[in-house]
C-alpha cells in the first residue's frame, strides 16, 4: 500500500546511530580555509563528512541504490577506489547488468561535497541516493524534510542539504531501518514519499534523474550550514558552479601547496605526496595547529556508546601524534605548520598545573584525561627542533616541565605510549629525559642558566637509572639484560604481574612483556645503537613480536580484531592486536644509526606496501593469523592514520640524511657522544 505523501514518517527514532567501518579508502578536503568540510571514502561510497570542524562528523554515509524495479535491488559496495587528483578519488561499482562511476571533490569556495555520478545499464534502471545525516557528531537527534526540492536535515547546531542536478524525481525522509529508503526499496519500488521525519536517526532518499541508458550522468551536492536554508544555498551554489570547476580548483590548491615543499628521491612519489597532503588535511581549519589522529572511528569506537559515550574518538588531537606530524612536516619543509602545532599544544595546557591533556577535540576541550608523561615532553622536543626561545613558548614549556618533574614517583607515568598501563616505561622515560635536555638548551640560549642546570640535573638522574627501572636480568627471554615494555614498580627483576587489558585473561609477569618502543632510547640519543642492552632487546623483540617484515605492538597485545576478524570491543571476547607499520619506520631509523641504509630503504618499502588503493596508510595490518584476509593489508583499524603517514615521510628524509632527522643532537651529544 502506498504511503500518504502528506504523512510524517513512522518508526521513530530508528535504529541506533553508528559510524561506518574505519578502513577508509580515501580522505580529502580543499586546501582552502573557506571550505570547512572534510570527506572520507569507504568501500560503499561516501562515508563520514566532517563539518564545521574535524572533530565533528556531520554525515554518516551517502550511498547509491540501483534497481530494475522487478528482479533486483542493489546498493553500492566493494568499490574499486582510484586516486584521480590530489586527495580526490573515483569509485567504480558493478551490479546486475549495471555499473556506476562516482568521482568526489569538495568545493574550495564553500562547505559542500560534490559527487559526479555516471551510471550505465543494459536496460533502464532507477537510481537512488540514500543519505544518512549525523549532524553535530550525533545521529540520533536529527530532523529531515524535503524543502524546495532539497533533502534538508537539521539539529540544534547545524544543517545539511542534498541536491541533484535536474532535481530529484521523488524524495522520502524516514527513520533508519524502519521507514528509510533502503527498507522501502526492498520490494524494488519507492512506495513511501514521506515529506519529513524526526527527531531521531533519520535517513533521506532521493530518486536521481538517470536510467543508465538514455540518461546516464548527474551531479550531487551535499552542502552544510548553520541552518537548513544556508545549507541548501551552499549546495545549490556549488552545484550551479559545476563539478569540473570545483575539482580543478581543488587540485590546484593542493598542487600549489606541494610546490612549496621538498621531495626526497627515495620515496614513492605518489605515496609521499599523498602522505604530505593527508598530514596537512588533518589540520582543522577553524583551530590552526590542531591535527587529528585519524578521520575514522575504528571498531567499538564507532558503535558502542559504553566505550564511546560521545562519538568522535580518533578525530581528536594527541600531543604525541602532533609531534609525529609536525616533525614530518618540518622535514618536508613546512615549518609554519609545525609552529602552529606547537602553539596549539601550549594553548591547551591545563590550569592550574600546566600539563597537556591526553587528547582534546580540535577546539581544545579535553576528551580523555589521563596523564601521559611523554606527551608533556613532546612540546619540548618540538620547540627545540624549531629553535623557539620566545618568552611565551618557554613559559609554557617550564610549566609542563614542572608538572613532569614534580609528578609522584617521577618518571612514573599514569599511562605510557599505548595508553593502557601505568609504570616505568623506557620509551616514556626516553622522551622525558630528552625533553628536559632540549628545554635546558633553549633556556640556556635565552639566558636562564639556573633553570637549565636544574632540569639537566633531573634528566641526568633519570638517565642513569633507566636500566635499573626497566631492564631485566631475570626475565624468561635471552640474551639478558633486555628492556621491558614497562615495570609497574620500577623493579625489573621482580616477577610483578599485571593484566594487559584489551580483553586479555588473567595476569602476566612484567618480565615477559616486551615492546619495540624501547628504541626511543636510541632515536632520541640516550643510548647508542650498538649498546649491549639495546642489541639484546632487539633480538628478544624480534623473536617475540616480529611477524614477517612487521612487528606487533607488545607481548599479548589485545587491541585489534577477534580471531574471526570481528571488531575489537571491551568485554566481548578475546581480541588480538595485529601488526603496526610505524614500527618498520622506527626500525629503519635504528638501522640508519647502525649505518645500514639499505635495510632502512627496505623498511620504507615495507610501509609503502601497506597502502590501500586510495594510498591511505593504516594503523594496523593483518598478520599471519588473518582470517581470510591478505597478510600485510589494512585491518579495520584507523585508516588513514596520520602517524603512519608521518613515519613514512620522516623515514624517507632520514634515509636521505643518513640519520633520523628529528634526533636531537643536544641529547645525543650529552649521552652518546661517540654517535653525536
Amino acid at each position: 500500500m502506498l504511503a500518504s505523501t502528506l504523512a510524517a514518517a513512522p518508526g521513530a527514532p530508528g535504529a541506533p546511530a553508528v559510524y561506518t567501518p574505519a578502513d577508509k579508502q580515501g580522505f580529502g578536503t580543499a586546501r582552502s580555509a573557506d571550505s570547512p568540510v572534510w570527506f572520507t571514502i569507504g568501500r560503499t561510497g561516501l562515508n563520514e563528512v566532517f563539518y564545521p570542524d574535524l572533530s565533528t562528523p556531520a554525515t554518516r554515509e551517502l550511498q547509491l541504490v540501483v534497481t530494475d524495479g522487478r528482479t533486483f535491488v542493489e546498493r553500492t559496495g566493494d568499490a574499486r577506489t582510484t586516486p584521480v587528483g590530489n586527495l580526490r578519488y573515483r569509485q567504480d561499482f558493478r551490479g546486475t547488468g549495471w555499473r556506476a562511476r562516482v568521482e568526489y571533490t569538495t568545493d574550495p569556495a564553500g562547505a559542500a561535497v560534490l559527487a559526479d555520478v555516471a551510471v550505465e545499464a543494459e536496460r533502464p534502471v532507477k537510481v537512488y541516493a540514500v543519505h544518512d545525516p549525523a549532524l553535530s557528531r550525533e545521529g540520533a537527534d536529527d530532523s529531515a524534510r524535503t524543502e524546495g526540492g532539497a533533502l534538508v536535515a537539521t539539529d540544534a547546531a547545524g544543517a545539511s542539504a542534498l541536491v541533484a542536478r535536474g532535481g530529484f524525481a521523488a524524495t522520502s525522509n524516514g527513520f533508519r531501518d524502519t521507514s528509510d529508503g533502503w527498507t522501502d526499496l526492498a520490494d524494488k519500488r519507492l512506495d513511501w514519499t514521506y515529506p519529513e521525519a524526526g527527531p531521531g536517526n533519520v535517513v533521506q532518499t532521493g530518486e536521481l534523474r538517470v536510467d543508465g541508458v538514455r540518461h546516464r550522468d548527474t551531479t550531487l551536492a551535499l552542502g552544510f550550514g548553520a541552518t537548513g536554508a544556508e545549507a541548501a544555498r551552499t549546495a545549490r551554489v556549488s552545484l550551479e558552479s559545476g563539478f569540473s570547476r570545483a575539482a580543478r580548483a581543488y587540485d590546484r590548491g593542493w598542487t600549489d601547496y606541494l610546490r612549496t615543499l621538498k621531495r626526497p628521491e627515495v620515496a614513492d612519489r605518489a605515496l609521499y605526496d599523498t602522505s604530505l597532503m593527508v598530514l596537512a588535511a588533518t589540520e582543522d581549519k577553524r583551530h590552526p595547529g590542531a591535527f587529528v589522529a585519524s578521520p575514522s572511528f575504528p571498531w567499538a569506537f564507532g558503535f558502542d556508546r559504553t566505550i564511546a559515550p560521545e562519538f568522535g574518538s580518533y578525530a581528536l588531537v594527541w600531543p604525541r601524534d602532533q609531534y609525529q606530524v609536525a616533525t614530518a612536516l618540518i622535514a618536508a619543509g613546512d615549518r609554519a605548520a609545525a609552529d602552529r602545532a606547537l602553539d596549539y599544544m601550549l594553548r591547551v595546557q591545563q590550569q592550574p598545573d600546566g600539563h597537556l591533556p591526553q587528547n582534546t577535540r580540535v577546539d581544545g576541550t579535553p576528551y580523555w584525561t589521563n596523564v601521559q608523561q611523554d606527551e608533556q615532553a613532546a612540546p619540548m622536543l618540538l620547540a627545540w627542533l624549531l629553535g623557539r626561545t620566545d618568552p611565551s613558548t618557554l613559559d609554557g614549556l617550564r610549566r609542563a616541565a614542572e608538572f613532569m618533574v614534580n609528578y609522584p614517583n617521577a618518571p612514573f607515568t599514569e599511562q605510557e605510549r599505548w595508553e593502557n598501563q601505568s609504570g616505568y616505561s623506557p620509551a616514556t622515560i626516553a622522551a622525558e629525559v630528552a625533553g628536559l635536555v632540549c628545554l635546558a638548551d633553549l633556556l640556556r640560549a635565552a639566558g636562564d642558566t639556573t633553570a637549565a642546570d636544574r632540569y639537566l640535573a633531573v634528566a641526568d638522574q633519570w638517565e642513569a637509572r633507566i636500566e635499573s627501572w626497566t631492564a631485566t636480568n631475570t626475565g624468561p627471554y635471552g640474551p639478558k639484560p633486555y628492556y621491558l615494555r614497562l615495570t609497574k614498580d620500577g623493579q625489573p627483576d621482580a616477577g610483578t604481574a599485571y593484566n594487559l587489558g584489551d580483553n586479555n585473561p588473567g595476569e602476566i609477569d612484567q618480565r615477559a612483556v616486551v615492546d619495540p618502543s624501547f628504541l626511543e632510547l636510541v632515536r632520541l640519543g640516550l643510548r647508542a645503537p650498538d649498546d649491549p642492552v639495546v642489541r639484546n632487546t632487539v633480538a628478544v623483540v624480534d623473536r617475540q613480536l616480529r611477524n614477517g617484515p612487521f612487528w606487533h605492538r607488545f607481548t599479548g597485545d589485545g587491541f585489534g580484531e577477534r580471531a574471526d576478524g570481528g571488531p575489537w570491543n571491551l568485554g566481548q571476547g578475546r581480541t588480538y592486536g595485529r601488526l603496526w607499520p610505524i614500527f618498520s619506520g622506527e626500525r629503519g631509523e635504528y638501522e640508519l644509526l647502525l649505518g645500514d641504509r639499505r635495510a632502512a630503504r627496505q623498511r620504507l618499502a615495507d610501509i609503502a606496501s601497506t597502502a590501500n588503493s586510495g594510498r591511505m596508510l593504516p594503523e594496523q595490518v593483518w598478520d599471519d593469523r588473518a582470517p581470510h584476509r591478505r597478510y600485510g593489508t589494512g585491518t579495520g583499524s584507523a585508516t588513514p592514520l596520520a602517524w603512519t603517514h608521518a613515519q613514512y615521510v620522516r623515514l624517507a628524509w632520514s634515509i636521505e640524511a643518513g640519520a633520523p632527522v628529528e634526533r636531537p643532537a643536544v641529547v645525543a651529544c650529552r649521552y652518546t657522544p661517540t654517535s653525536c
